[in-house]
């Protein structure tokens, strides 16, 4: 039985559900192909990810391959009241609520996995959390997973490490069609969607600081110079650094960033990236935003307990006033900005992610005796999403001929 907010919703957010289905094609062509093939008829598929159009419609297109889904979302700020009303009523078990608290919040992971899943869609490692620990009577029936994110991979692979891993995981978000396209452009656009229907304020002109520079952390600083800001990056990678220096922008420690920065977006993965001794040095009114993953690496709770007093600005700002009379304000409460503050990533870029996740899960099921591993993305379903995506462009690129085959794959420099 669902548990949404209200199912008076329904209307709306099944015309939201339309209309990304309207703008991804690649997971429209898997779609046909599952209704005629039936590839998860008599399988269980929870997933865990931010609870809005694009991933309700890969619910509904796995539900059309014969699955019985579970959703829920993975971030209680994301998570959009009518969307998920709409879901429920197309036949997919709908369990989230926007604003949960974190008891709900859980609790809404945990009635995704009383179903005891065969395949688990996940984002960030929460539902193989609960798997692995409070929920592991709810994990014999478990055939594999794929995570969708950078932070999530690292906590399987830990998990690999220790031999803790309840089941074989698909690096979802190491694929090509992921992190080429998603990661890059996705967060590149959606970041400053959110950012800038927050503020309300120009991003020319201003100086961004751009934490972590990774393919999200590429993705905002390049979309922050179109728009006319100057842009520091931030790294612990050397090799980063020295790509971020070659495209062209300054590179050096938050220490030195921090009073710099009008707008500082954190794009790493990891905790505490901004702290205190940074707070001190900020100007009045800077804009602290994250598009990392979980909310820890703007250290809220810090700069709360520095603070005199705080208030709410606008919807989704915060504003922390500090002793000598500066402002820092914190959008979305450090929670991914372009979700808790926007409509996360554009259609035509998840259409590519998700259908990695299809097509992942998929695999999965025609699988014997995999070890419980984080295993890649076959080369062969990346190689299916660019060409369907291709297609779906009416772009064409060229093909080997065999004499070029035979060439490229032999040892001899003849022709």
């Amino acid at each position: 039985m669902s548990i949404v907010k209200d199912m008076s919703l329904a209307p709306a957010g099944r015309r939201k559900i339309q209309w990304v289905r309207d703008f991804m094609p690649a997971l429209s062509q898997i779609e046909a192909r599952f209704e005629k093939e039936q590839p998860f008829k008599g399988l269980r598929v929870a997933v865990s990810v931010h609870l809005e159009a694009k991933t309700a419609n890969l619910g509904y297109v796995l539900s059309r391959g014969g699955a019985q889904v579970y959703l829920t979302g993975s971030n209680p700020l994301s998570t959009q009241d009518d969307v998920a009303a709409g879901l429920a009523s197309m036949g997919v078990e709908t369990f989230g609520i926007h604003g949960a608290s974190a008891q709900e919040y859980e609790e809404h992971l945990m009635e995704t996995l009383k179903c005891h899943p065969h395949i688990v869609i996940d984002d960030g490692g929460d539902l193989i959390d609960l798997l692995g620990g409070k929920c592991k009577e709810y994990a014999d029936c478990l055939i594999g997973g794929c995570e969708e994110t950078t932070t999530g991979i690292l906590r399987l692979k830990a998990r690999e490490k220790e031999g803790i891993l309840p089941c074989p995981m698909m690096a979802v978000n190491d694929a090509k069609a992921k992190h080429y396209y998603d990661n890059k452009y996705g967060t590149g656009q959606s970041a400053w969607d959110g950012i800038m229907y927050t503020t309300n304020l120009v991003v020319a002109g201003k100086t961004v600081v751009v934490a972590g520079y990774g393919w999200c952390g590429k993705g905002v600083a390049m979309r922050a110079a179109g728009m006319g800001a100057n842009v520091i990056v931030t790294e612990i990678d050397p090799f980063k650094a020295l790509d971020a220096t070659m495209n062209g922008f300054r590179v050096m420690p938050m220490d030195e960033a921090a009073p710099l920065g009008d707008v500082f977006v954190t794009v790493t993965g990891c905790k505490d990236v901004i702290v205190g001794r940074h707070f001190e040095k900020m100007k009045n009114n800077a804009l602290l935003a994250n598009a990392g993953h979980f909310d820890c690496e703007v250290a809220v709770a810090e700069l709360q307990a520095m603070a005199k007093e705080s208030a709410l600005r606008r919807d989704n700002i915060v504003g922390y006033t500090l002793p000598d009379g500066r402002t820092l304000n914190v959008l979305a409460e450090g929670r991914l900005v372009n979700l808790a503050a926007g409509n996360g990533h554009p259609a035509e870029i998840m259409d590519m992610s998700f259908a990695v996740q299809a097509l992942a899960a998929e695999w999965l099921t025609k699988q014997t005796g995999l070890e419980k591993k984080v295993y890649a993305i076959p080369e062969s379903i990346d190689d299916e999403i660019g060409r369907a995506k291709l297609a779906a462009l009416r772009l064409a690129i060229d093909t080997l001929t065999p004499d070029q085959e035979a060439y490229l794959n032999s040892w001899s420099t003849e022709g």
